[in-house]
C-alpha cells in the first residue's frame, strides 16, 4: 500500500504494448531495472502494464530492440490532477467562492418576527432587541445565546412576564407575553340616551334607566328614549342610561347613473421578467426592454430558497406584466336603474352602520336625458337610533 501511495504522487502511465515481441519487450525492461506493474493480457490479446512516469521515458530504446509500439490508455496521480485542476481553476475557484457566500449568507441574520406583543409595540421590541445585538444583518456567532437575549429583554422591556427567543437558520423569532392587568372601569356621568335621528320606534330595551316610549312611538331627534333619572319626584337619582333602541329611518337619494360603462380588462397579452432576488435586493436577469403595453398591471410573486429547515436570504421573483385596456358597455335604462340603487344602497349602509337592515326602497322620480339616468330614491332602514347625553349638560341647558 505503500508503494502504492508513493507511486500515486509519481504519477502513473497505464500502457498497451503493440505489434514485435511484447514479452520480450516486458522482460528487458525489468532486466533494465524499470518498475512495471499490473502485467496482464486485455480482451483484445494486447500486453497491458503500469509504470511511473519517470520510467516511461526510458522505455524508447526497449521499443527498438523488440519492434514494439506502446499507447497510453489513461493516466494517474497527483501530476495529472494537477494538470486538470489548473486548466479548471476558474470553475474549481468559483465553486468554492459560491460555497464559501452560501456559508457566509447563512451566517447572517436576516429576519427578525415579533409575536404575541399586544401593549408593546413591535418598534419597541426590536428596538430593545438591537440593544443587546440582536438586529438584521447581524452575524450569528457575535449573538448571545437565547437564554440570555431573553433575559435582558424581559428586564429591558416594562410589562413582560416572558420572552421567548430561537433562532431558525437565518430567522430570529422573538415572543412575548405580557402582564395580565385587568382593566379598570370607565368613570361614567349619570346620562340619558336621546333620539339620534328622526323616526319611529321598532324595538326599546332599557338595561339602565326608564324607558319613556314605546314600540312604534313616532321621535324626533334629540328627543329622550331612555332616561337617566329613575325614582319618584321626592326621591330620585341619576344613573348612567344603558340600553338598546332600534327604530326607522328615511333617507332620500339623488342617484345618477351614466348609461355607458367603462371598465377595465385583459386582453391575455402579458411579459415576464425574472430577477435574482439578494436580501432586499433584486437584479433582472431576463425580460430587458419595454413591453409595449400603452396601458398594464404587474403583479409579483416571489420564492425564497431553502435548505433542510432553513430559508436561505436569496432567491428568485417573477413579474408579470399584463396588458388592460378600457371597454365600454351601454347599459339599458333598466341596467342603470339597477346600478344606481344598488350603489345607493352601499352608501346608505355605510351611512346607517354596520347593523342596519334596508326594509324597503321607493323610486319617488326617474328620467333618463344626456346619456345618464337620474333617479331620487327614498330608503326605509332599520337601524341603531341612540346617541348620549349627559344629564348635567342637559341640566345646564
Amino acid at each position: 500500500m505503500r508503494g502504492q501511495g508513493l507511486l500515486w504522487f509519481k504519477g502513473v502511465v497505464i500502457v498497451e504494448a503493440r505489434g514485435g515481441s511484447p514479452e520480450q519487450f516486458v522482460n528487458r525492461a525489468l532486466s533494465g531495472g524499470l518498475a512495471l506493474s499490473g502485467i496482464r493480457w486485455t480482451s483484445k490479446g494486447l500486453l497491458q502494464f503500469e509504470v511511473s512516469v519517470s520510467d516511461f521515458f526510458r522505455l524508447r530504446p526497449y521499443l527498438k530492440e523488440t519492434g514494439c509500439r506502446i499507447h497510453v490508455t489513461d493516466r494517474r496521480g497527483l501530476p495529472f490532477w494537477l494538470v486538470k485542476a489548473e486548466r479548471r481553476i476558474w470553475f474549481t475557484g468559483g465553486i468554492a467562492l459560491f460555497f464559501a457566500i452560501i456559508f457566509m449568507l447563512s451566517s447572517l441574520v436576516w429576519t427578525i418576527e415579533v409575536d404575541g406583543n399586544v401593549k408593546l409595540s413591535e418598534e419597541q421590541i426590536l428596538q430593545a432587541a438591537k440593544q443587546e445585538g440582536l438586529y438584521p444583518m447581524q452575524w450569528s456567532f457575535r449573538l448571545q445565546s437565547p437564554d440570555v437575549i431573553s433575559k435582558r429583554l424581559v428586564t429591558a422591556l416594562p410589562g413582560t412576564t416572558w420572552v421567548g427567543v430561537e433562532k431558525k437558520g437565518t430567522k430570529v423569532s422573538i415572543r412575548v407575553v405580557e402582564m395580565t392587568i385587568p382593566d379598570l372601569p370607565d368613570l361614567q356621568n349619570p346620562r340619558h340616551l336621546v333620539a339620534s335621528a328622526d323616526g319611529v320606534v321598532t324595538q326599546i330595551i332599557a338595561e339602565t334607566g326608564k324607558a319613556v316610549v314605546k314600540k312604534n312611538t313616532r321621535v324626533k331627534k334629540g328627543q329622550t328614549l331612555i332616561s337617566g333619572i329613575i325614582g319618584s319626584e321626592t326621591n330620585s337619582r341619576a344613573v348612567v342610561a344603558k340600553g338598546l333602541v332600534r327604530g326607522l329611518v328615511w333617507y332620500e337619494f339623488l342617484v345618477e347613473t351614466p348609461l355607458i360603462q367603462t371598465t377595465k380588462v385583459y386582453t391575455g397579452e402579458k411579459k415576464t421578467k425574472w430577477y435574482a432576488v439578494i436580501g432586499s435586493r433584486a437584479l433582472q436577469i431576463s425580460g430587458y426592454g419595454k413591453d409595449g403595453f400603452e396601458a398594464s398591471e404587474t403583479i409579483d410573486h416571489q420564492e425564497r430558497f431553502s435548505w433542510r429547515n432553513i430559508t436561505l436570504p436569496f432567491g428568485r421573483m417573477k413579474e408579470t406584466v399584463m396588458e388592460t385596456e378600457l371597454q365600454e358597455r351601454t347599459l339599458s335604462e333598466e341596467e342603470a336603474k339597477a346600478v344606481g340603487i344598488m350603489q345607493a344602497r352601499a352608501d346608505v349602509l355605510e351611512k346607517a352602520g354596520s347593523d342596519a337592515v334596508v326594509r324597503s326602497e321607493f323610486v319617488l322620480h326617474e328620467k333618463a336625458e344626456n346619456g345618464k339616468v337620474y333617479m331620487k330614491v327614498l330608503f326605509e332602514v332599520e337601524q341603531s337610533i341612540v346617541q348620549e347625553v349627559p344629564i348635567v349638560q342637559m341640566q345646564g341647558d
